[in-house]
C-alpha cells in the first residue's frame, strides 16, 4: 500500500506560502477588521457550537485547508472508517468503534465473520446495561443477598480513561452505589477504594480484553485475596464482573458466566468506552443516560459524514490543528474545560490523541518528512489561570488552545459561580488573542497614578504580545448526549489528522516495547541479578527493604 506524502500535494505548498502571509497579520487586527468574523468562524451543531474565531486564519486559510483535505481524500477516508474498511493494517484490522453506537458499518449490517455486528452490539449492549441497572436497583446482589454499595472498576489506559471520566462528570453526587476506578500498580488507588468498603456488598469489574495486562491483574489478584479474607470462594462469582474475551482465565479466576461481556478485536482500547468497558458508567448513571451518551456520539458520527468540510466540527478541528502545528509553528496542544465536572477530560485527550498521533512512520511504513503528534496538556481552566496561564500569556512556547465551556452549569453553594467560570473563559480567549499593548500598559499604569519612572520599569514586564490563537467549544449543558457529542467529535478530529498525515491512528506499538522490557527488568529485581541491571536498578535493589 502506497501512501503518499502530505507535502507533495499543492494544497501543502499554498499552505506554506500562505503562513508565511498570515505570520506578519497580528490575530487582533483579524478580529477587528471583520465585524461578521464570529458569525463567518463558527459553527453551531445541536447544542453545541464551535468557535474558531480566535484562531489565526482567514477565509484563504479555511479555503486552502479544504483543499488539502481534498486532495488528501479525506471524504474516501471517512467512507472507508464507517465501511468498516481493514484501516489499522499493522493489526489486520478495521476500527469499528462507531458501530458501537449505531453508526457505520452496523447501520450497514457488516459482517466479520462472526455474524452481523449490529446484532452482536445489540445483544452485548442490552446484557451489559441490564446487569447494570440490576446493580443499581439491587436485584442483583452481592453474597449472602446484601445490596452492592461500592462498584470498583479496575483496568488501565482505555479501560480507565474515557469511563472515569465520564462517570466523574455525570454522576450524582448523591447516587448508589459509589463507584471508583482503580488503575496504578502500586497499590494506592486499591488501598484508597477500599477504604471503608463492606466486602458483602462491594462489587469489582475487571476491564482487560485479553485478562492479562500487569496492572490489571496485579489489581484484581489484590481484590480477590481482599473480598476472600472473610467470605468463602464461593463469593467470588457474586462480586466480580468481567469485560474480557479470554474465557479460560475467567473460569480460572471464578468469573460467574452471566457477569462476562464481551469486546471486540475491532474496538482499540482507547475508543472502547462507548462496549461493555462502559459498564461502570452505566451502573454509576444508569442505562438510560448512558444510552443517551450514545445517541449523542451517533449525532456527532452522522456530522461527521454528511456535513461539508467547512462547515464539519471535527473536520474543522483537525485541519485547523494541522494549520497551526504543521505551518504556525505550535508545538502543543492545550486542553482547558470550564466546568470541573470534565476535570478529566485533558487526561482522556492525551490517550486519545498522543497515542494515536505518536507516529514516525506512515501506514505504508516510510517515514514521515513532517511533524505529527504533540504533546496534549492542561486542567479545569480557573485551576489553569492560578497555575500555567502565565506560560500561556507570556511564555516563548508556542501552542494552541481549546476551551470548554458549559453555559448551563449544575445549581452550587457557591452562587455566581459558573457565570464567573464562563466570564473567565471569555476573558482568557480575549487576551490571548489580544494581549496587551505598551501603550494600554502604561495607560493603565499612569490612570493608576504609578510614578513616571516606576511606570517606564514595570511596562516591559506587563507587556503580552497576544496573537496566541484558541478555538471555542460550547455546550449549553452537561448533559450525556452532549459529552457523547463532544467525545466523538475529538475521536474523528484525532482520525482527520491521522488521515491528512497518511499515519494510522489504531496502532500503539510504542505502548507495547515498555511493557515487554518491564517483563525482563522485573525479573532481574526479583531475583537480586545486580549484573544485569543498568545502574539505577542496582541502587534500587540497595534500598529495597
Amino acid at each position: 500500500m502506497k501512501v503518499e506524502d502530505p507535502r507533495d500535494t499543492p494544497a501543502w505548498t499554498l499552505l506554506e506560502e500562505h503562513a508565511r502571509e498570515m505570520a506578519g497579520i497580528d490575530l487582533a487586527d483579524l478580529l477587528d477588521a471583520d465585524a461578521s468574523r464570529f458569525e463567518n468562524f463558527s459553527i453551531e451543531f445541536g447544542d453545541m457550537l464551535l468557535d474558531y474565531s480566535r484562531s489565526q486564519s482567514n477565509a484563504a486559510t479555511v479555503s486552502l485547508l479544504t483543499q488539502l483535505a481534498k486532495e488528501r481524500g479525506l471524504s474516501q477516508s471517512i467512507a472507508d472508517l464507517f465501511g468498516g474498511k481493514e484501516l489499522n493494517t499493522t493489526e489486520h484490522r478495521a476500527a469499528l468503534h462507531t458501530a458501537l453506537r449505531g453508526s457505520g458499518a452496523t447501520a450497514e449490517n457488516a459482517d466479520r465473520g462472526e455474524g452481523c455486528i449490529a446484532d452482536q452490539v445489540s445483544s452485548e449492549q442490552g446484557l451489559f446495561l441490564a446487569f447494570a441497572d440490576a446493580v443499581r436497583s439491587g436485584e442483583r446482589s452481592g453474597f449472602g443477598g446484601r445490596r452492592f454499595t461500592r462498584v470498583i472498576n479496575i483496568g488501565i489506559g482505555g479501560s480507565d480513561l474515557g469511563p472515569r471520566l465520564i462517570a466523574n462528570a455525570l454522576q450524582q453526587p448523591d447516587a448508589s452505589p459509589d463507584v471508583y476506578f482503580v488503575a496504578g500498580i502500586d497499590g494506592i488507588e486499591l488501598r484508597n477504594a477500599l477504604s471503608g468498603a463492606v466486602r458483602a456488598e462491594t462489587l469489582f469489574i475487571i476491564c482487560s480484553k485479553t485478562f492479562s495486562t500487569l496492572e490489571t491483574r496485579l489489581n484484581a489478584d489484590a481484590a480477590r485475596h481482599w473480598l476472600l479474607e472473610e467470605l468463602p470462594d464461593e463469593a467470588v462469582a457474586a462480586h466480580f464482573a468481567a469485560i474480557s474475551v479470554n474465557d479460560a482465565a475467567l473460569d480460572e479466576f471464578g468469573i460467574a458466566a452471566d457477569a462476562r461481556f464481551r469486546i471486540w478485536d475491532w474496538v482499540g482500547g482507547r475508543f472502547s468506552l462507548w462496549s461493555a468497558i462502559g459498564l461502570a458508567v452505566a451502573i454509576a448513571i444508569g442505562s438510560q443516560s448512558f444510552r443517551e451518551l450514545l445517541s449523542g456520539a451517533k449525532a456527532m458520527d452522522t456530522h461527521f459524514r454528511t456535513a461539508p468540510i467547512e462547515e464539519n466540527i471535527p473536520a474543522l478541528l483537525g485541519l485547523l490543528a494541522i494549520w497551526h502545528q504543521n505551518f504556525m509553528g505550535a508545538t502543543s496542544h492545550v486542553v482547558l474545560p470550564y466546568d470541573q465536572r470534565l476535570e478529566l477530560l485533558p487526561a482522556y485527550l492525551q490517550q486519545l490523541f498522543m497515542e494515536s498521533l505518536g507516529k514516525s512512520m506512515r501506514a505504508d511504513g516510510q517515514p514521515v518528512t513532517y511533524t505529527t503528534g504533540c504533546p496534549v496538556w492542561g486542567a479545569v481552566g480557573s485551576h489553569s489561570q492560578h497555575s500555567f496561564a502565565q506560560l500561556l500569556h507570556q511564555g516563548t512556547s508556542r501552542f494552541h488552545v481549546d476551551y470548554i465551556g458549559t453555559v448551563n452549569g449544575p445549581e452550587m453553594a457557591v452562587k455566581g459561580g459558573h457565570l464567573e467560570g464562563l466570564a473567565n473563559l471569555v476573558a482568557q480567549s480575549e487576551a490571548l488573542a489580544r494581549g496587551q499593548s505598551e501603550q494600554e500598559v502604561a495607560a493603565s499604569l499612569q490612570s493608576a497614578q504609578v510614578a513616571a519612572d516606576e511606570v517606564e520599569q514595570l511596562t516591559p514586564h506587563k507587556l503580552h504580545p497576544g496573537n496566541r490563537p484558541s478555538n471555542t467549544l460550547l455546550l449549553r449543558e452537561l448533559t450525556p448526549f452532549n459529552l457523547g457529542a463532544l467525545l466523538s467529535a475529538y475521536e474523528h478530529q484525532v482520525f482527520v489528522q491521522a488521515a491528512i498525515w497518511g499515519i494510522n491512528p489504531f496502532d500503539q506499538w510504542g505502548v507495547e516495547l515498555g511493557k515487554l522490557r518491564a517483563v525482563k527488568f522485573s525479573s532481574y529485581l526479583t531475583n537480586a541479578a545486580s549484573h544485569k541491571l543498568p545502574g539505577i536498578g542496582r541502587v534500587m535493589l540497595r534500598w529495597l527493604k
